[in-house]
């Protein structure tokens, strides 16, 4: 809830469209009470979870507004995000355009997926095998690393989790593809908007704090997704024959690597747990000694 809370509270935030993809019934309780009490939040319940990318489009068909603001149910609006946002949109002069924010972790680092480079077969397989990790450059899809820069940049993609576009934009380009379900998505709006001339900027002063993982859903099913939406961008913008013979050979090093990835922090985690408890476990053998 406090990533609905802080978006009422914005004081730049007009209007406020919530799509309820099949919440507890406790938090559906609770969102209710909060949109009769708040006249500028509305409420969709859609009796299911039918997916990011449709979910964002019923919100932006419900939405009245001019401007559009995506954002993650598990993400939180600084209080100056919003106006920020919005003078950056005005800095555009026409044109059509995203703007994405800078996704932080709870420790304040840049979160990867705010500014990506080009996501293509060369520079996912780059990112699967951990080699963007050793170095940054014209393959590497995660730019979190290098230098904030000091005002808006062109990139290839931003994140979902909080992207602007004016309406006519959003519409022009046909919304979200809901084919996605989870995942991918907003790299696809992305490529779709500058195939048609768009751009994509990156504003560096508009902070959104995302904590990731507040679903309950298995991290299995969440990263098959991942991997599935990976599989669909691929065979929609590499239509040739042998690209898409390529996609088909991809597929199953695309789920084996993600499906590693999730069986790899599973493990981990684990085993932290294990020695956690056995370090607590040894630290209150040395406190009953110390007592005695």
């Amino acid at each position: 809830m406090d990533s609905v809370r802080s978006v009422l509270a914005a004081p730049n935030v007009d209007e406020f469209v919530l799509v309820n993809h099949d919440n507890p019934v406790e938090t559906v309780a609770e969102l209710r009470d909060l949109a009769a009490e708040n006249p500028k939040f509305t409420l969709l319940e859609t009796g299911a979870n039918l997916g990011f990318g449709k979910g964002c489009n019923l919100g932006a068909e419900a939405a009245t507004g001019d401007l559009l603001l995506f954002l993650n149910p598990d993400a939180v609006l600084v209080p100056s995000t919003a106006a920020r946002l919005k003078e950056s949109a005005r800095r555009m002069n026409g044109g059509d355009w995203i703007i994405g924010g800078r996704i932080l972790n709870s420790d304040g680092t840049e979160q990867r997926g705010a500014r990506r480079g080009e996501l293509t077969p060369v520079s996912a397989a780059s990112s699967f095998m951990g080699l963007d990790r050793i170095s940054v450059g014209p393959h590497s899809i995660h730019w979190e690393k290098d230098p904030l820069p000091e005002d808006m940049i062109v990139v290839p993609a931003v994140s979902g989790a909080a992207m602007m576009m004016r309406r006519d934009v959003f519409e022009k380009i046909g919304g979200f593809d809901e084919r996605y379900f989870l995942h991918v998505e907003d790299i696809d709006l992305c490529r779709t908007l500058r195939e048609m001339g768009g751009q994509v900027w990156f504003e560096p002063g508009a902070d959104i704090l995302h904590y990731g993982g507040t679903s309950e859903s298995s991290p299995w099913k969440v990263e098959t997704h991942k991997a599935s939406g990976f599989v669909k961008y691929f065979w929609k913008f590499y239509p040739g024959p042998l690209q898409r013979a390529a996609t088909l050979l991809l597929s199953g090093p695309i789920f084996l690597a993600i499906w590693a990835r999730v069986l790899w922090m599973d493990v981990r985690s684990k085993l932290g747990g294990l020695f956690g408890r056995s370090a607590k476990s040894t630290e209150g053998e040395h406190t009953n000694q110390a007592a005695e």
